[in-house]
């Protein structure tokens, strides 16, 4: 198929891109390069450099195209409480003028990266796909308000439809990791520290009920993620609306992540408690059945060691780190 990725210069978008080619799909990229890296994108894959809320920009690009996998977002949950209007500005009314575009040149497969944000505080863990939907902040609502558009649009423009909330991405291949500036997410920030590139890492919140007072989440390496958008674009047929959670099922506490981080790098990795941010719920883990069961995935990268270890080795090749 010719598959169309918005955001795949970025760290789940470039593996996902390497991937469908690896599957003899066609891809060409959108992406404003923005968050994005051009050096993650795989040779001779055309990146049209367009926000996705701009289709005069690439609609020429969507000829022939049979698929969309959509990444491009504002993800930073923090960031999203402050800024609320920006989120549902660029999160939701840009994937509207994206529908509208695909609609138009008649592309009838459309994969969303959404995520468990949607689920705000959980009623219990595991948490599966028919379980209430309530976030606690403006970047899961924005998701969220995305899936519900799909549902109509499978309903009303027969578009098939599958969103993917996926639990915390991490890890790396070879040749892409997790690059962000500023970088918010856990396991890059602490390797940052084992690195010398930052003194310390901080522990938002260590008055939550879970087991050490740390928020605990469900760690999914990218290549796993990338897997099952891969999956969703080929097994996506006629109208409708799938809706999988992707994780692997297990949790850990920030006080276990940093504890893997050391033993894996060998630093000490200084850790100072924080206040708890806004819109962080206490537990997120997922049941991930139904994406076994209709998409065929399987997570092949369970082990949070290695999953740490192999974000280590990418990181220190592009820091330059030699120890």
């Amino acid at each position: 198929m010719r598959v169309l990725v918005t955001g795949g210069a970025g760290y789940i978008g470039a593996v996902t891109v390497a991937q469908l080619r690896d599957r003899g799909h066609d891809v060409v990229i959108v992406d404003d390069l923005r968050s994005g890296h051009a050096d993650l994108v795989p040779d001779a894959v055309p990146v049209i450099k367009a926000d996705v809320a701009e289709p005069d920009r690439y609609r020429d690009a969507l000829d022939g195209v049979d698929a969309c996998v959509h990444f491009a977002a504002s993800i930073e949950a923090g960031e999203s409480m402050q800024r609320p209007e920006a989120f549902f500005a660029n999160n939701t009314a840009g994937t509207l003028r994206l529908l509208a575009a695909l609609t138009d040149a008649g592309v009838e497969r459309f994969v969303l990266s959404s995520t468990a944000a949607v689920y705000g505080d959980p009623e219990r863990v595991p948490i599966d796909e028919d379980d209430a939907t309530d976030p606690t902040n403006a970047y899961g609502e924005s998701k969220l308000l995305i899936e519900r558009v799909l549902a109509w649009m499978a309903r009303l423009r027969g578009l098939g439809c599958v969103a993917l909330r996926y639990f915390n991405a991490s890890g790396a291949t070879r040749d892409r990791g997790e690059d962000h500036d500023p970088e918010t997410h856990l396991i890059p920030l602490i390797l940052q520290v084992a690195a010398g590139r930052r003194d310390e890492i901080r522990i938002f919140g260590t008055d939550y009920e879970t087991p050490d007072g740390t928020c605990v989440r469900d760690y999914v390496h990218v290549s796993d993620l990338a897997d099952a958008h891969v999956r969703a674009v080929e097994r996506t047929a006629g109208p409708g609306l799938l809706v999988c959670n992707l994780g692997n099922g297990d949790g850990f506490s920030v006080r276990q992540v940093i504890e893997t981080a050391r033993e894996v790098t060998g630093h000490a990795i200084p850790a100072v408690e924080a206040p708890r941010r806004p819109g962080d719920p206490a537990t997120l883990v997922a049941s991930s059945a139904r994406a076994r069961e209709l998409l065929g995935w399987r997570p092949a990268h369970a082990d949070l060691s290695d999953i740490v270890a192999s974000a280590w080795r990418w990181h220190r090749g592009r820091w330059g780190v030699r120890q």
